[in-house]
C-alpha cells in the first residue's frame, strides 16, 4: 500500500468476497499495521464466518502472541454482509456470485454519490450482471484467456463489458508473465 502511496491507516472498512487463500493472506500486514503503528477502527464485512475465519488467520499468523498481546491493541468489527447495510459510513449491497462450491460475495459499494462494484472472484452468469449494471465503475475478474474453471475468462469480461457500455471496468486476478499478451503487475489494459 506504501509503494502505491496508500494510507493504511485511512481505510476504514474492507469488504471481503470469499476466503480463498490468495484473497486473504495479504491481510496480516494490513493488521499488523494497524495493531501497532495506526490503531484507528477498522470494520471487516464478509461471508458467513467471516469473524470467525479472520480470528483463525491471525492467530495462525502470530500464534499465542495474537491473544495475548495483540488482539486487545486491535480495534476491529466483524459484519455479515447482508442484502444491502452500511459499514463505517460505506452503504453497501451485497449480490451472491458463482465461484466453485465456496461462491463468493460481490459488493456494490456507495461512495459519493458513485456506485462501485466489486466481483472478487465469480463465473461470468447472471449475478454478476446483476452486480455491475448500472455502476459508475466495475472491478472485475478476468483470469485469462479461454475455459477457466470458476473464474471469467477474458472472452467473457469483454462481453460483459459490451453488454453494460456505461459502466467503466478494472479487470484485476489477471495472469501475468505466464501466457503471450498477459498484463503485468499494475498495468492497465483495456478488454
Amino acid at each position: 500500500m506504501h509503494r502505491l502511496g496508500v494510507d493504511p491507516g485511512a481505510i476504514d472498512v474492507a469488504f471481503i468476497t470469499h476466503f480463498h487463500g490468495d484473497h486473504t493472506l495479504g491481510l496480516p500486514p494490513f493488521v499488523l499495521h494497524r495493531v501497532f503503528v495506526d490503531r484507528r477502527p477498522l470494520t471487516f464485512v464478509g461471508p458467513s464466518g467471516v469473524e470467525e475465519y479472520l480470528e483463525k488467520l491471525w492467530d495462525v499468523s502470530w500464534g499465542p502472541d495474537w491473544k495475548r498481546v495483540m488482539r486487545p491493541q486491535f480495534k476491529v468489527k466483524y459484519i455479515t454482509a447482508k442484502p444491502s447495510g452500511s459499514a463505517a459510513h460505506v452503504n453497501y449491497e451485497t449480490v451472491k456470485l458463482d465461484h466453485g462450491t465456496m461462491g463468493s460475495n460481490g459488493y456494490r459499494l456507495h461512495v459519493n454519490g458513485k456506485v462501485v462494484a466489486y466481483s472478487g472472484d465469480t463465473e461470468p452468469t447472471a449475478p454478476l450482471d446483476k452486480l455491475v449494471d448500472g455502476a459508475d465503475v466495475a472491478i472485475v475478474e478476468a483470469t485469462g484467456p479461454g475455459d477457466i474453471f470458476s473464474h471469467m475468462s477474458w472472452e467473457a469480461a469483454a462481453g460483459l463489458r459490451k453488454r453494460h457500455p456505461g459502466t467503466r471496468f478494472f479487470f484485476n486476478h489477471v495472469y501475468s508473465g505466464t501466457l503471450t499478451g498477459a498484463v503485468k503487475d499494475l498495468q492497465v489494459i483495456e478488454v
